[in-house]
């Protein structure tokens, strides 16, 4: 697993994290801001149906981009540097959203988030505010899948033999290319697996992000820039 282990650093394994399409930031999070951030998930949590497009009914959804904590982590400086290298020009924060398997709940089968103008516009992250693996709905991946060759067959999104499924601590935060194929997994022990999905766009992609960002209930100034 590709993984940066020492918090708060800025060291980045470049040809790595391009290879890979991810890393894993461990305990990239303060500790002491977690308790306020799973308050905040838990106090902004929204129905499906007041959502501008109604979300997955085995899915616990809070509505959260407007919280401080929450901004805070967006911008952690490790995390835009590593969103940043991923998209290699000028980028802003888009979208971050609470998003948590309930019991049961939370199997997504393969699949890429895709990149809008070209690859590797578009970078995700999940933050984890509660440990996470395979019992609770950890999100599984097929590294290197986001640049496939020109020549490679289409992926069998069925055939998850080069899956591998994350594991780890409250405080850790994948980040990701759009076009890696990853997975959310059943949450089948029930405990809690908090965590925000957040959404960098690379600057030309702002005018689309705007006419669409209603119907992704962003509330949020995103005017800010950030250099990679």
């Amino acid at each position: 697993m590709t993984d940066a282990k020492t918090p708060g650093s800025l060291a980045i394994d470049r040809e790595r994290l391009h290879r890979d399409g991810y890393v894993v930031l461990r305990r990239a999070i303060p500790a002491d801001w977690l308790d306020t951030l799973r308050d905040a998930f838990d106090a902004n949590v929204t129905p499906t149906e007041q959502w501008a497009v109604p979300r997955g009914a085995d899915w616990r959804h809070s509505l959260l981009d407007l919280d401080p904590t929450v901004r805070a982590v967006c911008r952690l400086p490790m995390l835009l540097a590593t969103a940043g290298a991923l998209i290699g020009e000028r980028f802003f924060h888009a979208q971050v959203e609470g998003r948590e398997p309930l019991p049961g709940g939370g199997h997504q089968g393969l699949h890429r988030d895709l990149s809008d103008e070209r690859p590797g516009d578009t970078v995700n992250a999940l933050a984890f505010f509660d440990d996470y693996g395979p019992d609770n709905g950890a999100t599984r991946l097929v590294p290197g899948t986001h640049r496939p060759a020109p020549d490679a067959p289409p992926f069998d999104l069925a055939d998850e033999s080069r899956a591998i499924q994350l594991t780890g601590s409250a405080g850790d935060i994948l980040v990701f290319d759009a076009d890696l194929l990853h997975a959310a997994s059943v949450n089948r022990s029930g405990a809690r697996r908090r965590s925000i999905l957040i959404g960098y766009f690379a600057e030309p992609r702002y005018a689309a992000h705007l006419r669409t960002a209603s119907l992704r209930n962003v509330r949020m100034d995103t005017s800010e820039r950030f250099e990679p």
